[in-house]
């Protein structure tokens, strides 16, 4: 093989790495432009746009709890536990 041949194959072989390498970089470069336009779009509200919409979403939540039934709670079971120990004590204290 001539030197002239080694040389190319090796280029050939370093070409696959410069593509990939350009093709991360790339896809770097389009998350950073996402990244920005979102950015931007959230810094396009003023902070009264902001503040009025914090409000309807608390005015929302807050008619929607009011709406909501309360659920009567009931009393838990007593753990098994609790439950064996009473009997215990129970049974070696009749008398």
């Amino acid at each position: 093989m001539s030197a002239n041949a080694r040389y190319r194959d090796v280029m050939q072989r370093g070409r696959w790495w410069k593509i990939l390498g350009l093709a991360g970089a790339m896809g770097v470069a389009a998350t950073g432009a996402i990244v920005v336009r979102s950015e931007r779009a959230r810094r396009a509200y003023t902070p009264d746009e902001v503040r009025e919409q914090l409000h309807a979403r608390y005015t929302q939540a807050y008619l929607r709890d009011a709406h909501t039934p309360e659920v009567e709670l009931l009393p838990a079971k007593t753990p098994w536990y609790a439950r064996l120990r009473e009997r215990c004590v129970n049974k070696f204290t009749r008398s």
